[in-house]
C-alpha cells in the first residue's frame, strides 16, 4: 500500500514543478487579455527617453493594450505594463497617469512603482508584458 502512494507521489511530481517561468498567466480578475505587438525603435524622438534609466514612455496607440501600455528602462532591462489599474474594474477612471516612476490609478489613488509593478497594500500588480531587445535600439513589447 506505501509503495503504491510513492509512485502516485513521483507520477505527480512532474506536473507540480514542471512549470516555467515564462508561463505565468496574470489573474483576469478585472483586466482582459487583447493579444498585440509593438515594435519600438528608440532612435526615434518619442522613444528616446528609452535610452535612458528611470524614463518611462506611455504608448497609447489603437490596439496596443487595453489602455495603451507603459514602458521603462530599469537600468538592468526593459519593462512594459498595462496602462489600466489591475486592481478595479475597467471605467473612465482606470487610466493610470504616469507621474516620475511612479503610475497612479486615478479610481483610489493607488501609485504602483514602474521598477516592480508592485503597489503597497494592493492585491494585483501591474500587469506585464513580454520585452523582447531586437536590436542595440529597438525592443518589441507583447502578450
Amino acid at each position: 500500500m506505501n509503495i503504491t502512494k510513492y509512485v502516485l507521489v513521483l507520477l505527480v511530481m512532474p506536473f507540480l514543478f514542471g512549470c516555467n517561468s515564462d508561463d505565468y498567466q496574470y489573474p483576469d480578475k478585472y483586466l482582459p487579455n487583447y493579444n498585440f505587438s509593438i515594435d519600438i525603435d528608440m532612435s526615434l524622438p518619442l522613444y528616446t527617453p528609452l535610452q535612458f534609466t528611470a524614463n518611462p514612455v506611455y504608448i497609447d496607440q489603437a490596439g496596443i493594450g487595453i489602455n495603451g501600455i507603459i514602458v521603462m528602462n530599469t537600468g538592468g532591462g526593459y519593462v512594459a505594463y498595462e496602462a489600466s489599474c489591475p486592481n478595479q474594474n475597467l471605467d473612465s477612471c482606470s487610466k493610470l497617469a504616469v507621474d516620475g516612476i511612479m503610475a497612479i490609478c486615478p479610481c483610489d489613488e493607488a501609485e504602483y512603482n514602474l521598477f516592480n509593478g508592485q503597489a503597497e497594500g494592493k492585491e494585483y500588480p501591474l500587469k506585464p508584458y513580454r520585452i523582447q531587445v531586437t536590436s542595440g535600439t529597438s525592443i518589441r513589447v507583447y502578450n
